[in-house]
């Protein structure tokens, strides 16, 4: 690990950019993927009404990746930090303290789910078959959730330490195994939308199994027991504060599905229930390789952040705002010119109208632009301080998802859906860049909030 913080800390940051992203990239591709497979088994062999209910559940089941990023995430920052400052006390106690959170969130979101699965879903717009469906998906996706969160917060703590490989490699074997689920589950078995959920589950379990055999060996890279169990509130505090940004995006992410799916179950039909599912897939799968490089990010910005060299934090974040948009920029351009290809791999059946591509393109013109705003959303946490991407997260959906998709859809149809995201996205770029100019002259100023709370004793 030495080795690796003296490269982040002292090499060129273009070769530390493609060094740290290559495999983060993949390895958020490949978990992209696992969404994208199960909406494919849904689709092809169960049908179009499955596939509108499991749209309608996927915002609900996404909040357990939510938990397991906002403790990922936070726990990520606090480790890369601590080994740019070379706190081994901290570094010793994390891991407990992950466990403690994945544990209490895990468990506290199955039994919620579970007592109000129904309500839930209809909350989401369904009703009739596509509720069944829904609930049906849902309900099996919080069996799993305790691994759902661990397996996610754990790889999140690997990628912190640097190690995208290793990280790539678990979301990789993850994969495979839940290909081979649901091709098991939905096609041999006919479990239908239910075996789509198992097979996530039984990816996500295994998942877990492989941090835990990873963090047992001696390729992790700071000293720590990943069986402990610990509650120690200046490790709790720091996880959590640097880490809620990402769980506020998540949260607002189904405030948007909540608006957006009863838009459509109000005035529009099942198929563009549908249609809006598979749109959101790809519109998110397109952005995985911006999440991987948002999680290299991380560790770049940390460790010399914890180092005290702020001008390598402001140079890293630019050359990978735009690594990330030259990354996306073709995979963009082939889906704007022929979108039908990707949306026929879900729904093959389906002849989707000039109006449907129509809606799509605008709804995904916006994508070359992202890679800054989510930059950004990596960059306030991995400097200590989280509240400007936790005001944008919110701002987003309240102040603006909220009321046009209230509004606009019911004065002027379904179209409105993709117009306005559009338009949001738009105005939530402006603010962003303005906050990451004054961000980056506080940092130039050296006006920084202390990294971490000082080591208390070791305790039990």
């Amino acid at each position: 690990m030495q080795s690796r913080k003296e490269m982040i800390l002292n090499d060129n940051l273009w070769s530390v950019m493609i060094r740290l992203s290559w495999p983060a990239v993949i390895a958020m591709v490949l978990y992209g993927l696992n969404s994208v497979f199960d909406a494919i088994f849904v689709g092809r062999f169960v049908g179009e009404t499955a596939l509108a209910g499991v749209s309608l559940s996927y915002p609900l089941s996404q909040v357990a990746l939510g938990l397991g990023s906002l403790i990922g995430v936070g726990a990520g920052s606090a480790l890369s930090i601590a080994l740019g400052a070379n706190d081994e006390a901290s570094q010793r106690r994390l891991l407990g303290n992950v466990n403690f959170l994945n544990v209490a969130f895990g468990v506290g979101m199955t039994l919620i789910g579970l007592l109000f699965a129904t309500p839930l879903v209809r909350m989401m717009g369904g009703s009739g078959a596509e509720l069944d469906f829904g609930v049906d998906y849902f309900r099996v996706t919080l069996y799993g959730a305790l691994f759902w969160v661990a397996g996610l917060s754990g790889n999140m703590v690997v990628r912190a330490e640097g190690k995208m490989a290793a990280a790539a490699l678990m979301m990789g074997i993850g994969l495979l195994v839940n290909i081979a689920a649901n091709y098991l589950l939905i096609v041999v078995f006919g479990f239908g939308v239910e075996g789509a959920a198992w097979g996530t589950n039984i990816a996500m379990l295994v998942y877990t199994g492989l941090f835990f055999a990873y963090a047992s060996g001696k390729r992790i890279s700071f000293e720590a027991n990943p069986l402990s169990l610990r509650r120690d509130p200046d490790i709790i505090k720091t996880i959590l504060s640097n880490g809620l940004p990402s769980l506020i995006m998540t949260l607002m992410s189904l405030i948007q599905g909540i608006v957006v799916l009863n838009a459509l179950s109000r005035f529009g039909t099942t198929e563009d229930i549908a249609f809006y599912g598979i749109a959101f897939r790809i519109y998110t799968f397109l952005l995985t390789p911006i999440f991987g490089l948002m999680r290299a990010l991380q560790p770049a910005i940390g460790i010399n952040f914890g180092a005290g060299q702020y001008d390598r934090v402001i140079r890293s974040f630019k050359i990978f705002a735009v690594a990330a948009t030259v990354l996306m920029a073709p995979f963009w351009a082939l889906i704007m010119i022929d979108p039908q290809v990707a949306l026929n791999l879900m729904l093959p059946s389906r002849p989707f109208l000039a109006a449907d591509l129509n809606s799509f393109r605008i709804y995904m013109l916006v994508l070359p632009f992202l890679p800054l705003l989510f930059m950004a959303m990596t960059l306030f946490p991995a400097v200590n301080n989280g509240r400007p991407a936790s005001v944008v997260g919110i701002a987003r959906q309240l102040l603006f998802y909220v009321p046009v998709m209230l509004t606009l859809p019911r004065l002027f149809g379904v179209r409105w859906v993709y117009i306005g995201s559009f338009l949001i996205d738009v105005i939530m770029l402006i603010w962003v860049v303005l906050l990451v100019v004054r961000e980056f002259r506080r940092l130039e100023a050296g006006r920084v909030n202390t990294p971490l709370a000082q080591p208390v004793e070791e305790g039990t």
